[in-house]
């Protein structure tokens, strides 16, 4: 076989590291073994993974083995956020009038709350003034932004990915803005998505899920200056009170989206040494009936949120699960997370 003949594959340069334009990470020619001819991808498309060269990648799709399982735990049931669903928004629009997808509608009905929430926004003083600082932005930070994220967004056009950026950000804001306020008053707000608490739940649980994030850096950096002045708090502070983690150990460190939020303040109960200690023992597991037998005690830990397990003079120290409506949910979304982000570091999945 002459080898001379085979295209030679393009080797990156080491100025191809740098973020310098809308999407650092273009997709390349496919190879075709067989015919020894490369074909250009022409047009991008949704979902296709690109190989990250920096560690500002935090943002996934959940990996089949772990969808198969249980595909609603990772799909939104009502809003949409960021260029992983992007392609569902579209779906949404073009379905406009179409009554039988009621999922899509309900999508549709949140684009269009989107919009209600930016025009809110807009009213307040110097409204106007702010989204177009917001907008310059997401402009300046957009490279750093799309490399947040495993897949290519190189298919969403520059001006539409600024415009999904700024429409879904001002929507967590203000949807958590008002959640802050409306929560002390039982007057009528006429917004459906404060009024009934069912919604309120769903737009709170569609918020966590792994696909559906924003890198936190860009809300915070966009939002701390407004937050600041409406209500004598950073966005972190609003964060972590509308989550309800106010009082929760860990809840001060660093995060990269909602997701990992709701895995550090898990992560924060064990000690950095606790891990390291236990995990060359943990070869053989035993149930909880053989553990019994063998004159184990058992203790609940009152932290529902700790994830520590400790084992002192024959007894066996388990933290309590509160099994709401939302903890399989929360649960499988952290399991996807650190399957994908944090493999070797663990502390709710298991391999």
């Amino acid at each position: 076989m002459d080898f001379s003949t085979l295209p030679i594959l393009r080797q990156a340069s080491d100025s191809s590291d740098k973020i310098t334009s809308a999407d650092p990470y273009p997709m390349d020619p496919l190879l075709d073994l067989e015919s020894g001819t490369n074909h250009e991808l022409s047009k991008p498309v949704p979902g296709v993974w690109r190989v990250p060269t920096t560690d500002l990648c935090c943002i996934y799709r959940v990996p089949n083995c772990l969808r198969r399982v249980s595909p609603e735990a990772y799909t939104p049931q009502s809003v949409l956020i960021g260029p992983l669903h992007y392609s569902l928004k579209l779906q949404a629009l073009k379905s406009r009038g179409d009554i039988t997808n009621a999922r899509l509608m309900d999508y549709l009905n949140m684009e269009e709350h989107k919009k209600f929430y930016l025009a809110e926004f807009a009213k307040r003083p110097e409204g106007k003034n702010i989204i177009d600082g917001f907008k310059r932005v997401i402009k300046e930070d957009e490279a750093v932004i799309r490399a947040s994220y495993l897949e290519s967004t190189a298919w969403i056009k520059s001006p539409k990915f600024v415009e999904m950026i700024l429409h879904d950000s001002v929507f967590i804001l203000e949807f958590m803005l008002r959640c802050s306020v409306e929560a002390a008053t039982t007057e009528k707000t006429w917004d459906p998505l404060i009024d009934e608490p069912c919604l309120a739940q769903e737009i709170n649980r569609d918020l966590i899920l792994l696909e559906n994030q924003i890198p936190f850096f860009i809300l915070e950096k966009l939002f701390d200056p407004t937050v600041s002045k409406l209500r004598k708090k950073t966005f972190h502070q609003l964060t972590i009170k509308h989550f309800e983690f106010q009082d929760e150990k860990g809840s001060d460190a660093k995060f990269r989206h909602f997701t990992d939020l709701l895995r550090r303040v898990r992560v924060e109960t064990v000690p950095d040494h606790a891990f390291e200690r236990c995990y060359e023992s943990m070869y053989q597991m035993y149930n909880a009936d053989k553990l019994d037998g063998g004159g184990i005690k058992f203790e609940a830990v009152k932290n529902p949120l700790s994830v520590l397990v400790t084992f002192e003079k024959g007894v066996l120290k388990i933290p309590k699960f509160l099994a709401d409506d939302d903890a399989e949910i929360t649960i499988r979304n952290i399991m996807a997370l650190e399957q994908c982000h944090y493999p070797f570091n663990s502390h709710v999945s298991t391999g």
